[in-house]
């Protein structure tokens, strides 16, 4: 499904949005198939909010798109649920951190402080 998504956002021209990147970062089904839920990445792009709003308003389209390429593999097609996937500015953050942890101390003169 997410291959599939992923072209879909394509063909409809949502992958690129507001000067950036949206991408599908992974789709899961609930075991009972009654929803669908997609998380997006987001690269460059002003505001994520907005933008996963816009996909929201979108998504019938893409729901309607998604029926007819997978109607044959699923019973009934699930809910559409979008979220953004903070992982990327979790791992900067962290990595930022983690910078700063192994950075040892300036001394008032400039110098770095011997260990």
């Amino acid at each position: 499904m997410n291959k599939e998504l992923s072209d879909i956002f394509q063909r409809l021209g949502i992958s690129m949005m507001d000067g950036g990147m949206v991408s599908i970062s992974s789709v899961k089904i609930t075991p009972d198939l009654y929803e669908a839920r997609i998380y997006l990445s987001f690269f460059k792009v002003k505001d994520s909010f907005d933008a996963l709003k816009k996909i929201e308003e979108r998504s019938w389209e893409i729901k309607k798109e998604l029926t007819s390429r997978v109607r044959h593999q699923l019973r009934s097609m699930p809910k559409l649920t979008f979220y953004i996937d903070d992982t990327l500015d979790y791992v900067d953050k962290m990595e930022q951190i983690f910078k700063e942890i192994k950075e040892p101390p300036i001394s008032p003169k400039g110098e770095q402080a011997a260990d």
